[in-house]
């Protein structure tokens, strides 16, 4: 019994040092958003500054647009986790749930797709955007004008659906009881039905581990939004905080002012979904 005890204790110690190893970086970043530039890089470091620069969040918040960042963000954030929780879970749903000539084929089709990196398509992507017909004063040929850059669907549709998605959902569905759509066919519920009234509401954690993946790296992408943007009213947050940057000189303490205030957001969503995310990881690989 004491031996099982001074086991638990020494695991509970061990998690607790993990978990402060990983918040330090926070602690810090948190830091030095609240210091004068004088004492960011003193020796030995200086966790609590001597005045605290509460302005550090004014200043930095008004160096560039970033009302307009937020808008663009949430924007792109919020419509790309919807799209994937749509048609992730429909193309999920009909992998897991219905039975079609090819379906094991096409699966390992969609899984390869995870194979490939994106910095491999992300040219092509880039000029199928720029050359889409009749868009952005583009002629039937997909010439002249400058086609969905600069713009939301632009942002978008490549992050609209992914092979991560559909994995995840179809790995929940498939350990769903099969008794209860049975159930539904025998009461003359259509497939649509079942799919709506059925396995949607059952799946709430995989959905919401799902949007959470989804919303943190829509939010978090830097790569994507630089090349399809040029305007700087199409700028997400991240591409704002390059303003704090240059090329000799950068400034520590507005850039960790901000980055304090463009994490806020993911850290309020990841808290409010956890009980959720954690069952939906926990669950979603009962079955392969």
């Amino acid at each position: 019994m004491k031996l099982r005890l001074s086991q638990k204790a020494a695991l509970h110690l061990l998690l607790a040092a993990g978990a402060l190893t990983m918040v330090l970086p926070f602690l810090w970043m948190l830091s030095t958003s609240l210091k004068p530039e004088s004492e960011i890089f003193t020796y030995p470091p200086v966790w609590l500054p001597s005045t605290w620069h509460l302005d550090n969040y004014r200043k930095a918040m008004a160096s560039a647009a970033f009302g307009r960042y937020f808008v663009n963000t949430i924007i792109y954030a919020s419509v790309v986790t919807f799209t994937n929780l749509l048609f992730c879970s429909m193309a999920a749903y009909a992998f897991a749930r219905l039975r079609f000539r090819g379906r094991e084929t096409l699966f390992l089709m969609v899984l390869g797709t995870m194979m490939i990196p994106a910095q491999v398509t992300m040219v092509p992507v880039f000029i199928m955007l720029k050359r889409c017909p009749l868009a952005g004063g583009n002629d039937l040929l997909g010439m002249g004008g400058h086609g969905l850059l600069n713009s939301y669907p632009g942002l978008i549709l490549p992050a609209a659906v992914g092979a991560f998605g559909i994995f995840l959902l179809r790995q929940f569905f498939m350990s769903l009881p099969r008794e209860l759509e049975d159930a539904a066919r025998i009461d003359g519920c259509s497939e649509a039905g079942i799919y709506w009234r059925i396995i949607l509401p059952l799946s709430k954690p995989a959905l919401a581990t799902l949007g959470i993946f989804t919303f943190t790296a829509a939010w978090n992408e830097f790569l994507w939004p630089l090349l399809i943007t040029s305007k700087d009213s199409m700028r997400t947050l991240q591409l704002g905080l390059q303003v704090f940057q240059s090329q000799y000189t950068t400034s520590w303490d507005l850039l960790m002012a901000g980055t304090v205030v463009v994490t806020i957001p993911v850290l309020v969503l990841f808290l409010a979904g956890q009980r959720y995310f954690t069952r939906g990881i926990a669950m979603s690989g009962m079955k392969g």
